[in-house]
């Protein structure tokens, strides 16, 4: 038996991983990392965290589950049900937390910060992934070429160079990309949607890359250098295209020695 030292209530639960301290807010405190819950089922509900138990198993595809309202929110997944709505774009979705995460694309909201260089983020995820930059870490390699990745998620896009699968199809021409991004961005051809704007001339752009790549136009950077003849360029494109005139003039000056070594020759 156990006592509440601010009530004096008892508890007949001393095997059980919880300690009770008080009937105010977070009465409940993990044995574990004392993080502290104002109510048992918060507490029996976050210990699981710990145990990794997963006592919720949808019926359709068998996914295990930590809470019910996790289950309850999947399964929306395999019904196609979308309750909550982007009062601003009217998008929909699965789940509340989804949504509140999809309004900082309105708001410009990035409450997660990098303590080592202070860019900020919309998602924790993002943040995360993001510190394994400062730390060098890598986790995840391909077995193929031995590249080495942040993320899982990147792994896989990456094998898929090795695989060929193209798993995105077009609706509109049946083109398939081995992004999603890539299906995004080709969507708009078809659309006529050009969502990236120049702030310098109002020019815009199906792509993010595009934009960034006319911008050389008004700042005048021109990063794409010749290794032949230092001449440089704005895109990559028209760096490839001057190549070939120091290819053309290889080959004539291989052809004009060739027909010179020959007309010496007895």
């Amino acid at each position: 038996m156990s006592l509440c030292e601010k009530c004096v209530k008892s508890f007949n639960d001393k095997s059980s991983p919880l300690q009770r301290f008080g009937c105010d807010e977070g009465a409940f405190s993990c044995d574990v990392c004392n993080k502290s819950f104002t109510s048992r089922c918060d507490l029996d509900a976050h210990i699981r965290v710990h145990t990794g138990e997963r006592r919720f198993s949808c019926e359709l595809c068998k996914k295990m589950f930590r809470h019910r309202c996790s289950l309850v929110s999947h399964l929306r997944i395999h019904t196609g049900e979308r309750l909550f709505v982007c009062s601003v774009c009217e998008k929909l979705f699965t789940i509340h937390r989804n949504l509140l995460t999809h309004l900082r694309i309105h708001s410009g909201e990035r409450p997660f910060v990098c303590k080592v260089c202070k860019k900020m983020f919309r998602h924790d995820t993002n943040l995360k992934m993001h510190l394994k930059i400062h730390s060098g870490e890598r986790p995840f390699s391909c077995e193929v070429c031995k590249k080495s990745f942040i993320c899982r998620y990147t792994l896989n896009d990456h094998l898929r160079i090795h695989t060929g699968e193209r798993p995105f199809s077009c609706e509109v021409c049946k083109k398939m990309f081995r992004l999603r991004q890539y299906l995004v961005a080709h969507l708009r051809v078809h659309s006529g949607e050009r969502p990236f704007s120049c702030e310098v001339c109002k020019k815009r752009f199906t792509q993010r890359s595009h934009l960034h790549t006319h911008l050389g136009v008004h700042t005048g950077e021109r990063p794409f250098s010749c290794e032949v003849c230092k001449k440089r360029f704005t895109q990559s494109s028209h760096l490839h295209t001057h190549l070939r005139v120091h290819n053309v003039e290889r080959k004539f000056r291989s052809r004009k020695k060739s027909k010179r070594v020959s007309q010496s020759s007895p």
